[in-house]
């Protein structure tokens, strides 16, 4: 048996994201039966400071010798470091993935991936130059159980796959928890639940109704969307939108004009509202955050849609038996050893060691895609961040 595969990683920003992460990357990778990969963390950089780079190393218990540096531009110089996790707020993903990128390192960078798709598409184009690999941290993605739903879906279980419905959602009061400087609604940081929380939603749109068709029968959906802004600052507080999928899993339905080789649409829903909470009472009394259907029945997945455990299928009564007979529902459990980040690491290793400069899992082209269509949400929203933060121009001091 071959030995694993060491990945040597940086971490680049010190907040409550990047601390899940490391702990999740020093967990030992036995407890998820993973044996081909494991994880090092060779440096922490803050931009504060280099006392709080040390601090966060030791609140992490990360094993001895990793660096701490008080600038991100000295993280990216350590030569002990192969790839980096960028973990700044939206605004600066694309200055800090491309100080990465344009340092010679691989790179794995928080969703949203940018603020808009201009941003992402000048990252792609830079990692391809340099043949480095460039991932958008959607870590639900890699999850055992999203893999398992998607390929329920495309051993054709559920059919085929008309409506996807999902919500991510806070209740909370907005004025009393995030004021007018906190990230999630400060205009500065790209903050709204947009980009912080609708992305997980837009997540499993994509994910089901995008991801499982083959790569040449994908096609970008169209966008209807509203938007309420929150009064402090104009961010994003409410947004709801639909998405019309030209091509979805599954057979046309009989009769359709160009027979076998027909497709046929479907709408997926799209939700993130920050007064009001998918799950309202804490313990999942509401249950599906998101709900899958197609003509064979219904997949179910109960919230939070970022972090899910629990999945059912409910199998459709054929015509003229509804409602008789006993329900048949099939309920899956997918516990998770950890936070669950360690998964999307893994899968950046694996790349990495194969030579690969971008994920299948989570490609560039649908990481775009989904950029334009948050891109399409602001602009039928009137959400407009600052133009620094939407600029293309490197280096640009935020």
């Amino acid at each position: 048996m071959s030995s694993p595969y060491t990945v040597r990683w940086g971490i680049l920003a010190t907040g409550m994201i990047a601390d899940l992460f490391v702990k999740d990357l020093i967990l030992d990778p036995s407890t998820r039966n993973v044996s081909d990969i494991k994880h090092e963390v060779k440096a922490v950089a803050s931009s504060s400071s280099v006392d709080r780079a040390k601090k966060f190393l030791e609140e992490c218990k990360v094993p001895e010798g990793a660096a701490a540096y008080g600038s991100y531009e000295d993280l990216v110089k350590d030569k002990n470091v192969d790839i980096v996790y960028v973990a700044t707020p939206h605004s600066h993903h694309y200055q800090n993935t491309m100080l990465c990128l344009e340092a010679g390192k691989h790179v794995l960078c928080e969703k949203a991936f940018t603020t808009n798709a201009a941003q992402a598409r000048k990252l792609i184009e830079t990692a391809k130059a340099k043949n480095l690999f460039l991932m958008e941290a959607v870590w639900t993605r890699f999850f055992p159980l999203s893999i398992q739903i998607r390929k329920f879906i495309e051993d054709g279980n559920l059919g085929a796959v008309h409506r996807v419905i999902a919500d991510n959602s806070f209740g909370d009061n907005v004025e009393e928890k995030y004021g007018t400087t906190h990230r999630m609604i400060n205009m500065d940081l790209a903050g709204g639940c947009l980009l912080d929380l609708g992305i997980y939603s837009l997540t499993w749109l994509f994910q089901t109704l995008y991801h499982t068709l083959p790569p040449p029968a994908r096609q970008p959906p169209k966008v209807l969307a509203t938007i309420t802004p929150y009064h402090a600052t104009g961010a994003d507080e409410m947004t709801s939108m639909i998405l019309t999928f030209p091509s979805a899993p599954g057979p046309a339905p009989a009769g359709s004009p160009d027979g076998h080789n027909a497709t046929h649409p479907a709408h997926g829903i799209a939700l993130t509202n920050l007064r009001v909470a998918t799950d309202p009472d804490g313990f999942n009394t509401a249950k599906p955050a998101i709900r899958i259907q197609g003509t064979n029945g219904e997949i179910q997945v109960d919230g939070p849609a970022f972090r899910p455990v629990t999945w059912r299928f409910i199998k459709a009564k054929a015509q003229g038996q509804k409602g008789t007979g006993e329900p048949e529902v099939e309920e899956h459990e997918c516990d998770i050893p950890g936070h669950g980040m360690f998964w999307e690491a893994d899968e950046c290793g694996r790349c990495v060691r194969d030579g690969k400069t971008e994920s299948e899992g989570m490609g560039w082209e649908e990481s775009v895609v989904i950029m334009d269509v948050m891109d399409e949400v602001r602009a039928q929203g009137g959400v407009r961040y600052p133009s620094r933060i939407e600029s293309l121009e490197y280096p640009l001091v935020l």
